[in-house]
């Protein structure tokens, strides 16, 4: 049998088992490509310069043989001087650092040189290796070069240390995946299958074999999480994958995701999984600062943090953060670096979006330019991806910034400060032709002032002292880069604006209107894709949005609740229009209201469009029918914007405590807020959900620009700007009833729009059995159906 053969770069090799000292965030800020661009110039340069008996770029790679499996090491080493006696390695670094002041090689770059010296030798059956380091300013390109020989004897005996260390982390690793995949070896769906269930744990397998991907909608209580962690689990068993990330849009999600993997352990699975935690919420600073003057543990990081990351691999399964902040204290590590240092050797993570898609954010080591990996991607609730990914790729900067940098940096950079001043006259020729937004077809001649902005920043930030003033000027760096990143993305899906916002300041934004593309290059990285959600309609809209393939597969997975279980009323002489807003037809929702609440005892959610109309309704709710709730004990709780974590948990409490017989509970929210996703309020719970207006956006300028998009490519742009955001908002609002087959609740859509063909048909196949109401009606309807489940109990 052919033994398993594991690859790896020289670089990487000594950079992972070698690296020591402090983590500093301050290091390595300058763009990596432009670093490269610049490094690769210089490479060229001093290679032509060293005449014919060199030899440049020449690949080497060495096999080593173990029991269990072989070990390949790759390279190139940037120079050999052949004609030297011995032959000489030479390795060339590009440096920002004046190089007079180096007193002697980085250990990392030395090493490098090392293990091209050992491999060149062996092949060639040499005594001595000689190994010059190379040093170049990229600035100023003078040059600095550090030379020493080492006997063949001595190289072996370092390198073969080098080898036994890494060797090690890779014996555990094929020790483990061999434990791993045995354990998955006849595993079995852990519960009885639900309607439905099979076929889209078959669909998700069937995509992952086939390496395809899939848009899954599937409707509450069909069990989404587990129908798509378990397939992939058992892909990974059978070698489809090595890793696979479960992606979400919020924490509670990322729990629930968690809770399906412990009961696969339960069953039998040996699986590490990891929580990422946000940096945040680990850290053991007020704010994080990383750097070894702010934070002890940044001190001496990299010399401890890969015991760390073995002893955790060795004695934990499962990571989330009070695992993460245990070990950091016991061996004095930044928590989240050894998080992400974690993440390498783990089975499945389980993180936000950002990790993947976000390019500040995302996880270098599996999605940087060039990296690509056998991974599963599961990402749950994927209709949140849409304007999540827009927001990831779209960049602005305002004016206002570049004066205040300006006449912060003037004492101590003058070049500089004048190029944020030519910058500013950049923004100024934009600002003049703008009056409220404009959308224009290029940046002019801002783009070359911040390309200058930029560099510049990058040798300033090299120099520059601690102070508050530095934490701003990096910020503003990290904004311009971004910027210039995307600017470098442009294309069709795309649209450069300028706009004065709400507070008179003035702006350029690059609108990323469509994602996919972007999202979809992330992807690449991997092998498979499921996006999944309840609300997952139209398919072909998130399609468009959120892949661009047009060989995706496409489920529609059926509903195991029995139709008697729901009744779904839409009010047709009701309308949350904005001409229509006001005390009369605010009466006429709240009619609506009190016939539901009064209908039946129990909880409600009342959601709306906006918190104005909410109030709105609210006051006329109480002038009309305050005396009477008080009297049948109606209690009306409303969402505040200003909730903090404590509030919602205090909102959400009332829900979930086990209510008297006769009182109710009504808990006024907003559509798209934080109660009208992701809480699971099952049974007497939650047994009706009102639903105001069909959630359509806010006007605005970027909804309008979206719109006009669309309709210059010939589509719908209402559709694509607001009806379709809003239906989903509408859809997450009315999953929140009947979240198990014991439940049963009313919908209430309120709002004449729903009659009309363009929504209803974009209603789930589940809502075909609603039924068409008024206030004068909707009470009987009401009556009918709770009597018609008293009959049938």
């Amino acid at each position: 049998m052919e033994k398993e053969r594991i690859k790896i770069s020289v670089r990487n090799l000594v950079e992972f088992i070698l690296r020591s000292g402090d983590l500093d965030v301050r290091k390595g800020t300058s763009a990596d490509r432009k670093a490269m661009e610049k490094g690769s110039r210089i490479h060229r340069k001093i290679q032509k310069q060293m005449g014919h008996g060199y030899q440049a770029e020449v690949a080497l790679n060495f096999l080593k043989d173990y029991d269990e499996f072989q070990i390949q090491i790759d390279g190139r080493a940037d120079g050999i001087l052949q004609w030297k006696e011995p032959v000489v390695i030479d390795e060339i670094k590009g440096v920002y650092r004046d190089v007079s002041f180096l007193e002697e090689p980085v250990e990392v770059h030395l090493a490098q040189a090392k293990c091209y010296a050992y491999i060149y030798g062996k092949k060639n059956k040499k005594e001595r290796m000689g190994v010059q380091m190379t040093y170049c300013n990229l600035d100023t390109e003078e040059i600095r070069r550090f030379y020493q020989e080492y006997s063949m004897e001595k190289l072996e005996e370092w390198f073969e240390w080098l080898m036994d260390e890494y060797y090690q982390w890779e014996l555990w690793r094929y020790r483990w995946s061999r434990k791993r995949n045995a354990s998955m070896e006849g595993m079995e769906f852990p519960f009885p299958y639900r309607e439905g269930q099979r076929e889209v744990v078959t669909g998700v397998y069937r995509t992952l074999l086939r390496k395809k991907q899939l848009f899954l909608q599937a409707p509450t209580g069909v069990g989404k999480t587990m129908s798509t962690v378990f397939p992939a689990v058992r892909g990974l068993g059978e070698g489809l994958a090595d890793k696979v990330f479960y992606l979400t849009a919020r924490t509670v999600t990322g729990s629930v995701a968690k809770d399906a993997f412990l009961i696969l352990k339960e069953r039998g699975l040996s699986c590490k999984l990891l929580m990422i935690t946000a940096k945040e919420k680990l850290c053991v600073l007020e704010e994080p600062e990383c750097t070894p003057a702010a934070c002890p543990r940044a001190k001496g990081h990299f010399d401890r943090v890969n015991e760390a990351v073995f002893q955790l691999l060795q004695e934990r399964d499962v990571y989330d953060r009070e695992v993460l902040l245990e070990y950091s204290r016991r061996y004095q590590v930044c928590p989240y670096e050894m998080c992400l240092d974690l993440a390498v050797w783990v089975d499945g993570i389980i993180c936000d979006y950002n990790y993947v898609f976000d390019p500040n954010v995302q996880l270098k080591r599996f999605f940087g330019e060039g990296n690509k990996g056998n991974y599963i991607f599961l990402i749950d609730e994927a209709h949140n991806l849409v304007e999540r990914g827009r927001k990831m790729y779209s960049a602005d900067l305002y004016k206002e910034d570049f004066r205040e940098m300006e006449e912060l940096v003037k004492p101590r950079h003058k070049k500089l400060a004048a190029a944020m001043e030519k910058c500013n006259r950049q923004f100024l020729i934009l600002k003049r032709e703008c009056d409220t937004y404009r959308v224009i077809d290029g940046l002019g001649g801002l783009s070359i002032a911040l390309m200058n902005v930029m560099g510049l920043l990058e040798e300033y930030l090299e120099v520059m002292e601690e102070g508050s003033s530095a934490t701003k000027i990096l910020d503003f760096y990290f904004k311009v880069r971004h910027f210039m990143n995307m600017y470098d993305l442009l294309d069709d899906n795309y649209v450069i604006y300028t706009e004065h916002d709400p507070q008179g300041r003035f702006h350029v934004k690059l609108f990323c209107i469509n994602p996919g593309t972007n999202l979809q290059g992330c992807l690449d990285k991997g092998v498979g894709a499921v996006f999944f959600s309840a609300t997952l309609l139209p398919v072909n809209y998130y399609k468009k949005l959120l892949s661009g393939r047009e060989d995706d597969y496409a489920i529609y997975a059926k509903t195991p609740f029995r139709p008697e279980q729901k009744r779904i009323l839409i009010g047709r002489d009701v309308s949350s229009r904005y001409t229509r807003r006001g005390p009369e037809e605010y009466g006429h929702i709240s009619e609506y209201l009190y016939q539901t609440v009064k209908a039946r005892s129990g909880n409600y959610m009342v959601f709306f469009p906006s918190y104005q109309m909410m109030e709105g309704v609210w006051e006329v709710f109480q002038e009309t029918y305050g005396e009477q709730c008080e009297k049948e004990r109606i209690k009306i709780q409303l969402q505040s914007p200003y909730m903090k974590e404590e509030d919602r948990e205090k909102f959400l409490e009332e829900f979930n405590e086990e209510r008297k017989k006769g009182t109710s509970l009504a808990g006024f929210c907003v559509m798209g807020g934080i109660f009208s996703e992701g809480i699971d309020l099952t049974g007497e719970k939650l047994i009706g959900a009102v639903i105001v207006g069909t959630g359509i956006p806010q006007i605005g300028n970027e909804r309008e620009i979206l719109m006009k998009y669309y309709q210059d490519r010939g589509e719908n742009g209402f559709d694509h700007a607001y009806r379709l955001p809003g239906i989903n908002k509408v859809f997450q609002a009315a999953g929140r009833v009947i979240r198990t087959v014991a439940d049963r609740g009313v919908i209430l859509l309120l709002d004449e729009r729903f009659c009309s063909p363009d929504y209803r048909m974009l209603f789930p196949r589940e809502w075909e059995d609603y039924v068409i109401t008024t206030r004068t009606r909707v009470a009987q309807e009401l009556k009918d159906f709770w009597k018609s489940g008293e009959e049938s109990q």
